[in-house]
């Protein structure tokens, strides 16, 4: 029998965390926290909520003299990120993102959901939360895995021996899908569980103009990353051609 469905990540916080680490792994630290604080355009004085936050990777590349909160439903992950950031100007809550939020301050400039949304049931809740608690004009960052070309168990690499060619095969795209993945699929029926939520690119446009923003800019984020030996012509073109995230800038209105 399947264990009951969970978006947190209580379960895999300590493992998790130690992936990560302090400084975020290969991607957050070249691509995804460089191109995400290009985006923000952070200034003295920006506020910045975290939704979803896990370990805090993302505060602490934050310019100094920008005050941040960051919000998970998994305590252990908060208690992480507490340890790690002693920048006075920076708090944690425990809170589930779907709903209210324990936070008085309605002003922030800018909110952020960094691979998050796509581990979360309800992502209306989540842009929901968002607007409530920024200010007028307020940005809204979403990165994604790719909606398109990372969709677990319907994308995959494929490989067209008489092209020499590396290709993304996608088996489905338009269905929203709940796909249970396992985090330690060696341990078997042991292995914890976490949940990916796949919609297509339309149904966050859709999710973001009800929830009252418009989307000014939409980014995908390709690999840095170089291979070397007989393969390496064809897997560093498949790299440049299939990006590995989207990044979705809003703002409030």
């Amino acid at each position: 029998m399947r264990r009951k469905e969970t978006t947190s990540w209580q379960a895999v916080g300590e493992w998790y965390g130690r992936t990560v680490g302090a400084m975020g792994h290969y991607y957050h630290q070249q691509v995804i926290l460089p191109r995400s604080l290009e985006l923000l355009a952070l200034k003295p004085g920006s506020s910045v909520l975290d939704l979803a936050c896990g370990q805090g990777v993302l505060a602490r590349r934050l310019p100094e003299g920008v005050a941040y909160c960051g919000l998970d439903i998994a305590p252990s992950l908060i208690a992480q990120a507490k340890r790690l950031d002693r920048n006075p100007h920076h708090s944690y809550l425990v809170a589930d993102v779907t709903k209210e939020l324990p936070l008085a301050k309605r002003d922030f400039t800018h909110a952020v959901a960094i691979l998050a949304l796509q581990n979360i049931r309800d992502p209306a809740r989540v842009i929901e939360n968002a607007r409530r608690h920024l200010g007028a004009k307020g940005k809204l960052l979403i990165v994604l895995n790719h909606p398109y070309f990372r969709i677990p168990r319907r994308t995959r690499w494929q490989i067209d021996v008489a092209e020499h060619v590396q290709y993304r095969r996608v088996d489905g795209y338009m269905t929203p899908l709940s796909i249970p993945i396992s985090m330690h699929p060696g341990r078997g029926k042991r292995s914890e569980e976490t949940w990916s939520y796949h919609l297509p690119l339309a149904e966050y446009s859709r999710l973001l103009y009800e929830g009252g923003f418009l989307i000014e800019k939409i980014e995908e984020w390709v690999s840095g990353r170089r291979s070397v030996g007989a393969a390496a012509r064809m897997e560093n073109r498949a790299r440049q051609e299939f990006p590995l995230f989207m990044a979705l800038l809003a703002r409030r209105v």
